[in-house]
């Protein structure tokens, strides 16, 4: 387990792709349970240990996740991503080029728990949300394509949805449209950072989470990331 920031009040992880964030019908062991009885083990703690979910990742993804160590922080956060204070910064790797290098995406999205998939329209209608969301192209090699992506509402399947309906589906999201799944079972998407006020002490938090270690793709890419940046 990464843990890439941690206080008396929240603690910030950078998921694997595999890991579930909460309890599911596969009954897999969840990433909030694991780290209950790591902080119960590591710290002595004689009683049970409060972990609060604010928000989640689709299990195929790696990335950013922030849990509340207290019901104070826990209450206060949830505040916070409900009017948009928390701000979530996701890098996407597609096979296809967009049209544009950069853009904002609205759509409206419907999701379907019987298939448990999202489907986008840029159309309203009934029960359809509102969905948008901005995209730049920071890095690109012989076949794929590095995109940042920093979203404005917050939707099932989101990104995965959005950028399959402008014909560029995560690399290895056989739901949204790729073509072909990656070895791992991952799809391409990583929660690549996340800026907000602390709810608690009012400090700056700003924690970006290193790309899956081991991935020959997403070590280039970054570094190409990094270097597009530098030149500007």
């Amino acid at each position: 387990m990464q843990i890439l920031y941690e206080d008396n009040h929240i603690i910030i992880v950078n998921k694997a792709s595999g890991e579930i964030v909460q309890g599911d019908k596969t009954g897999d062991e969840p990433l909030v349970e694991t780290l209950k009885r790591f902080i119960k083990e590591r710290d002595s703690k004689p009683g049970a240990v409060f972990m609060g979910v604010v928000h989640r990742l689709d299990r195929p993804v790696s990335g950013v996740v922030m849990f509340a160590k207290t019901s104070k922080a826990l209450a206060r956060l949830n505040a916070m991503f409900a009017s948009g204070e928390v701000h979530k910064t996701y890098w996407a790797i597609t096979r296809n080029t967009p049209a544009e290098p950069a853009a904002t995406l609205t759509h409206y999205i419907t999701s379907v728990e019987r298939n448990n998939k999202s489907y986008a329209s840029t159309k309203p209608s009934k029960d359809a949300k509102e969905a948008r969301l901005a995209y730049r192209m920071i890095a690109s090699s012989e076949r794929y394509n590095l995109l940042e992506v920093n979203l404005m509402t917050g939707r099932k399947h989101q990104i995965r949805v959005q950028l399959s309906a402008i014909g560029c589906p995560v690399k290895g999201d056989l739901k949204y449209g790729d073509k072909r799944s990656n070895p791992d079972g991952s799809i391409s998407l990583h929660a690549r950072r996340i800026r907000f006020v602390h709810p608690v002490s009012h400090k700056e938090i700003d924690v970006t989470a290193p790309v899956p270690a081991g991935d020959k793709l997403w070590a280039v890419l970054e570094e190409g990331a990094i270097q597009n940046n530098n030149r500007q």
